[in-house]
């Protein structure tokens, strides 16, 4: 079965005031140290993928372009040495606008990362601030014209919804924006409150109110006609594609193929198994200059939770599943209401089911 390669990367310019993920500002001068930590983490693992050919790579962060761009060659000659990839497998890498330039867009083109996905977030002042973003729109503008004179073929933009002050018209001036730079991909996500993040903190405190679900939902559905409007297919709840410009790597998670991540706090799966890596940059580092894999954790799924999370993720890229699997009693009810269709035997959620999807989905398998 086709596999993926994950990596992370830590670092960034910034901590963004909602993000929760395992990113890191200010520790640059790591980053040397943690590149050869990932090499040896590749030459580790590496002997128990042999089998799997890997038709996508994607780094992500953090910001893996504060990297420099001869480690990240280095880093990606390595995985082609140590793992089966596919001459023509799709090499992501996430970026933030302001750490690209034209000469480092080229080098990373010339490294064979051949998709960029930027995020891109706002084109309003007043949501990138409340969302903590430092970069402005014009870096945006910028980088899609410099990737494009590069000769950058698939380009992505990350959306995110339903900050503190967004209003559906600056939305909609975003989501047209986001179309006329014509990106081959979009990705627009509803702001979601942790509550171990500096933004989760205040709204606790009171000092932001939380974000509008009512209002995210019409947002939502705005982007579903505008985007569909522009060409572009809903392929999954969350994503957008020009025809053949589907994220194959994260295709690969929503269709639970095997995949490995490599780096601090990184996920693995394989055969209902998932594990994953040290969290912190120096317990990882230090757990692989042992010549150790650095595992930090495992689950196994038993087969009723395989079966629920096969349930929700067909759902969730709108495969749909086999009306045979369900019972017609419970999705009668969700074909009356339009939450769900009947497309040739398969249940499939229509937008505004994926408005309930975690809902629908408990409501089909309980």
């Amino acid at each position: 079965m086709n596999a993926g390669i994950y990596v992370h990367v830590p670092f960034c310019l910034t901590r963004c005031g909602y993000c929760d993920f395992n990113a890191y500002a200010g520790l640059d001068h790591l980053a040397p140290r943690y590149v050869q930590g990932l090499l040896r983490e590749a030459e580790l693992v590496s002997p128990a993928w042999v089998e799997e050919e890997v038709v996508s790579v994607f780094l992500g962060g953090g910001t893996p372009t504060t990297l420099e761009v001869a480690d990240l060659k280095a880093l990606l000659a390595h995985l082609r040495e140590r793992f089966d990839v596919a001459p023509d497998a799709e090499i992501t890498i996430e970026a933030n606008p302001d750490t690209l330039g034209r000469a480092k867009l080229e080098g990373l083109l010339g490294a064979g990362f051949t998709r960029l996905s930027m995020g891109a977030q706002s084109f309003d002042l007043r949501v990138l601030a409340a969302l903590e973003r430092i970069h402005r729109p014009d870096a945006v503008r910028r980088v899609v014209r410099e990737a494009r004179t590069a000769g950058y073929m698939n380009l992505s933009l990350d959306l995110i919804y339903g900050a503190d002050g967004e209003t559906l018209d600056s939305w909609e001036r975003t989501l047209r924006e986001t179309i006329d730079l014509g990106p081959e991909h979009v990705s627009a996500y509803a702001l979601t409150i942790e509550p171990s993040t500096r933004l989760g903190r205040k709204v606790q405190a009171g000092l932001l109110p939380a974000p509008d679900p009512d209002l995210q939902a019409d947002m939502f559905v705005l982007a579903c006609e505008l985007l569909s409007e522009a060409g572009y297919g809903h392929y999954e709840v969350s994503n957008w594609a020009k025809p053949g410009f589907e994220c194959l790597h994260n295709l690969g998670y929503w269709e639970r193929r095997p995949y490995v991540g490599l780096g601090a706090g990184a996920h693995s799966y394989r055969d209902d198994r998932r594990w994953w890596n040290l969290r912190a940059p120096e317990a990882y580092m230090e757990r692989v200059e042992a010549g150790h894999v650095p595992v930090g954790g495992e689950e196994r799924l038993e087969p009723s939770d395989a079966y629920l999370e096969e349930v929700f993720l067909r759902l969730r890229i709108l495969e749909g599943v086999p009306a045979s699997w369900v019972e017609a009693e419970k999705t009668e009810p969700f074909l009356e209401s339009g939450l769900l269709e009947d497309r040739a035997g398969a249940l499939v959620p229509t937008e505004r089911g994926m408005l309930l999807l975690n809902e629908l989905v408990l409501a089909l398998v309980d």
